[in-house]
C-alpha cells in the first residue's frame, strides 16, 4: 500500500512539474505518443516471446533471465501505456534487461540466484578439477 501511494505522489509531482514547463498540447501528444509505444511494444510481444524462446532452446539464456526479459518487457510497455511521465520513463527502463535486472536487485530486493556445484553422472560435486594435457605421438612399432 506504501508503495501505491508512493507512486501515485511521485507520479502527480513529476507530471505536473515536466507538464508546467512543456504545455498541455505537448504533455497530451507525450501521453498519445507513450500509449501508442506501449500498444506497439505489446502487439509485437510475440516476437520478443519467439526470440527469448529461441534463445532458451539452445541453451544461450537459462529460465530465470527468460522470465526475467519477458516480464520486465510486459511490464515496461503497460507503464507506457498508463499516462504519466514517471509511468513512462520506468517502462522506457524496463525494456532494457539490465535496468530491469538493476530494478529487481535494488528496489525490490530479488537476490541472484546461486551458482549451484557442477555434479558429475553419480550425482557428487566435484570440488577439485584437475587439468590434463593429452599430447599426441606415435608408440614405436615391434
Amino acid at each position: 500500500m506504501v508503495f501505491v501511494l508512493l507512486y501515485i505522489l511521485l507520479e502527480t509531482l513529476i507530471t505536473v512539474n515536466i507538464a508546467s514547463k512543456i504545455g498541455g498540447f505537448a504533455t497530451f501528444i507525450e501521453i498519445v505518443v507513450s500509449a501508442f509505444v506501449g500498444l506497439f511494444l505489446l502487439t509485437n510481444f510475440r516476437y520478443t516471446l519467439a526470440n527469448n524462446a529461441m534463445m532458451l532452446f539452445s541453451k544461450e539464456i537459462d529460465q530465470d533471465e527468460f522470465l526475467r526479459n519477458n516480464i520486465y518487457s510486459f511490464i515496461g510497455a503497460i507503464l507506457l501505456i498508463v499516462p504519466g511521465f514517471f509511468s513512462d520513463m520506468l517502462g522506457v527502463l524496463l525494456q532494457f534487461s539490465t535496468i530491469g535486472t538493476f530494478f529487481a536487485r535494488k528496489v525490490l530486493k530479488i537476490k541472484p540466484k546461486e551458482r549451484k556445484d557442477f555434479k558429475n553422472y553419480k550425482g557428487e560435486t566435484n570440488d577439485e578439477i584437475i587439468d590434463v594435457e593429452v599430447i599426441d605421438r606415435e608408440l614405436p612399432r615391434r
